[in-house]
């Protein structure tokens, strides 16, 4: 499948690099070397393509969209309801919370990174530095100490003195084993109340000598009921933005 993609991205950037010659020089508007040189227009498509590819995997690594869907999972598991809401609507949900949450820092990484090297007043590897620079108080903030060092010994890599030197290989695994470790503490504690409701349906049902009716059947409907009257989705939602928002 990648063989696929990458030759077709490749030909896709020839067949569109010998069509934008006769009008255009640039795609990206990126240009790199002493003199402003640029990229040539296929090898500037083939980068496009390759980053598109890889967003999906970034949109998911690294922003709050590994925790967000991760607690909703739970959340589902823990009603019961198997399917409901469908996989589509909770990524839609932890997309569209991402980009709110996520929106200040893409904004300053925009300003601070990309306007500079299409203004010509940086090089590539000056923009990098300063655009990464927003992203990496963000990761910094939610990545666990503990996470960081260990990224820290398998690279073989030394200690940074200040935690904001710290490069982005180290911080971004360090950030993902903390978002992971986060995500699946609130659904703990987001099972406690729906496991009890479980426990004393099933103990009832069986008193009753109800044994052949599954005591999920009972106990779902009191655990939607439950989560309906306390405000479920507006307690959740909130307290996922509010320890997440920038």
């Amino acid at each position: 499948m990648i063989g696929r993609l990458s030759g077709g991205g490749m030909f896709i950037a020839l067949f569109a690099g010998r069509a934008a010659a006769a009008t255009s020089n640039s795609v990206l508007g990126i240009n790199i070397g002493k003199g402003g040189e640029s990229l040539s227009v296929p090898m500037q498509i083939v980068i496009l393509l390759t980053l598109l590819t890889l967003l999906p995997a970034i949109v998911m690594s690294i922003t709050p969209f590994l925790r967000i869907a991760i607690v909703l999972h739970f959340l589902r598991q823990a009603l019961g309801t198997q399917t409901a809401p469908s996989n589509q609507v909770l990524v839609g949900i932890s997309l569209f919370l991402t980009m709110l949450i996520v929106q200040p820092v893409a904004v300053e990484m925009y300003h601070e990174g990309w306007e500079p090297l299409q203004n010509n007043e940086m090089t590539t590897e000056q923009a990098f530095e300063a655009g990464s620079k927003p992203l990496k108080i963000f990761l910094v903030r939610f990545a666990r100490e503990k996470d960081v060092k260990l990224f820290l010994d398998l690279s073989h890599a030394q200690a940074p003195h200040n935690i904001s030197d710290l490069e982005l290989r180290i911080l971004i695994p360090a950030y993902i084993l903390s978002e992971l470790k986060a995500g699946f503490q609130i659904g703990a504690v987001l099972f406690m109340p729906f496991l009890i409701i479980d426990l004393v349906v099933a103990s009832v049902t069986l008193s009753v000598g109800m044994v052949q009716l599954p005591p999920v059947m009972i106990s779902a409907p009191f655990k939607i009921l439950l989560f309906v009257l306390a405000d479920g989705w507006n307690l959740v939602i909130g307290s996922l933005v509010k320890g997440l928002y920038a």
